[in-house]
């Protein structure tokens, strides 16, 4: 394979991001993010391209689009790699540490840490974005907002309410974690018909790199050429009759942190504050976890299959990954057009009842949710709080609520989902939007301030990356962020998964605690399944 500049190939996606070449690598994208995982020799520098590694799933909302249904979204699936720069927070107890590193034109990487705090990374995130990302003007026909180059990465939980509210999150954990890690990406490979196509800068400078990212592409396709079945040689090994192994394995499989009656202590605190006004709904949520080895890369493939989720994602960083298959879209953005406005939409879910193999049973948990006046109160409540998050940057009579209480059925789940549209006044920027409305008021409570507070007292471990949000946007202002939820974190040899639901003055105990069971039950027993 050669670098093809064909200029019916040579295609210009937008101002500053070209098409370079043909597809060019027909595989997996799991077999892709695996390549590129691991250090390796491309020529005479050492290349390490693992911090700020993203996959992207499904991210293929047209909601902007009139002409679009959104029943049947089209699978786009975008691999980022080799960003910019990328900003990293850790957090270890309550201190907080922002690592930074600067790629130069080779794809070598310059790093720098610091004790920070939390209002001086989104200070700097900020900073960073809007330095080096240069406004564009959307010229898009039809709005897919699929990646095309920008920023992208995470935001978690902690960090976000810790932004906002006056909350202590530790715990008195001693283990990293990572709270969040965003860059700025101008190369990635997108799927296409005919394997995976390259995307990025056309600027002269960055030709070192550019050759350097196609010589990597090369050696690729020589290993999956060499043995279609085995995918790539590293990490998975082949067994001797030819059939293949992963090299992933569950030590000790997940359970819960905390017991039945922990629940319930838990859950009955909550009640106890509701009715004393102090909320009047607290999101309560448990981890569970287990111990493995190996990357957990490995089940990826495993889990999009069995969740068919529409935000789904991968991201690595160092030691950590977070795997999200989840269901719910936080935040869209048309991206700015010629009269300066940027559309944003929210699509919270709230109300939830199990799948069932057997029909009329299915049916049944169907329209008893459709029906439960429970649900649509939590829904509600919820569909407010965002409706206040988005009128703060909002012009002034554009937020609207389109859609109450839809009914979208998933793999495991049927849920309840309603939408919030409003219109961008012009000096906001999307991203001011996104740290101004984390985190989610589906995954926290209403009223938000309080409801965090509370989620902080009472929760048995900090969440992490768990219902942060995950996406990208795009430098036209156009993107697209999910709510973590259905997300596996992973450190080390520790694994830990999150499920929960909102509490409110109608809830019961067991119930509440069965929908846990409902939401991330299958996606445990995926995992499981790899027991040694």
């Amino acid at each position: 394979m050669i670098l093809d500049v064909n200029p019916e190939t040579k295609m210009q996606l937008s101002d500053n991001i070209v098409r370079h070449c043909r597809p060019l690598v027909s595989a997996k994208a799991s077999d892709v993010l695996r390549y590129f995982s691991h250090h390796f020799f491309g020529d005479d520098l050492i290349t390490n391209w693992t911090d700020g590694l993203i996959y992207f799933s499904g991210f293929s909302s047209k909601f902007f689009d009139s002409n679009c249904k959104q029943t049947d979204p089209e699978l786009i699936e975008v691999i980022a790699i080799c960003p910019k720069w990328l900003l990293i927070a850790h957090a270890i107890n309550d201190e907080i540490y922002t690592v930074r590193r600067d790629r130069d034109v080779f794809g070598q990487y310059k790093t720098g840490s610091q004790s920070s705090s939390i209002s001086d990374y989104f200070a700097q995130l900020r900073a960073l974005h809007h330095t080096n990302s240069p406004f564009k003007v959307s010229k898009k026909a039809v709005i897919e907002n699929s990646f095309e180059g920008g920023l992208a990465g995470f935001v978690g939980y902690d960090i976000a309410a810790q932004l906002h509210a006056d909350v202590q999150v530790s715990k008195e954990t001693q283990s990293e974690r990572l709270i969040a890690a965003l860059g700025e990406y101008d190369f990635f490979l997108k799927k296409e018909s005919g394997g995976w196509a390259l995307y990025g800068s056309d600027c002269p400078t960055l030709t070192p790199l550019l050759q350097r990212i196609t010589d990597a592409l090369q050696m690729l396709n020589r290993q999956l050429n060499s043995n279609p079945a085995a995918s790539i040689a590293t990490p998975e090994k082949m067994h001797n009759n030819g059939s293949l192994t992963i090299d992933f394995a569950v030590n000790a499989p997940f359970a819960p942190l905390w017991s039945f009656d922990q629940y319930k202590t838990a859950f009955t605190k909550i009640q106890n504050y509701l009715r004393a006004g102090d909320c009047y709904q607290v999101n309560l949520t448990q981890p569970f976890i287990a111990t493995v080895k190996g990357d957990l890369l490995e089940v990826m493939d495993d889990l999009l299959v069995l969740t068919n989720a529409p935000y789904s994602g991968y991201m690595r960083v160092g030691q950590h990954e977070l795997l999200s298959c989840s269901p719910e879209l936080f935040l869209a953005f048309s991206g700015v057009d010629a009269d300066g406005q940027n559309q944003v939409i929210t699509r919270p879910i709230k109300g939830t009842r199990p799948r069932s193999d057997d029909t009329e049973q299915d049916s049944s948990e169907r329209d008893a949710l459709i029906h439960s006046k429970k649900d649509h109160s939590e829904n509600l409540m919820i569909v407010d709080l965002l409706r206040n998050d988005l009128s703060l940057h909002a012009v002034v009579g554009s937020v609207t609520v389109p859609a109450l209480f839809e009914l979208e059925s998933f793999a495991q789940v049927h849920h309840l989902v309603s939408e919030v549209r409003a219109t961008l006044r012009e000096d906001v920027s999307a991203l001011d939007v996104l740290i101004d409305a984390l985190p989610g008021g589906s995954i926290t409570g209403a009223p938000k301030k309080r409801a965090m507070e509370i989620i902080a007292e009472l929760e048995a471990a900090p969440r992490g990356a768990y219902c942060g949000s995950f996406g990208f946007l795009n430098r036209d202002g156009s993107g697209q962020f999910n709510v973590l939820i259905r997300t596996l974190q992973k450190h080390q040899d520790q694994l830990v998964a999150w499920a929960g639901g909102g509490i409110t003055i109608a809830s019961e105990v067991e119930s509440e605690y069965q929908e846990c069971l409902d939401k991330i039950s299958a996606i445990l027993a995926c995992v499981n399944v790899f027991k040694e």
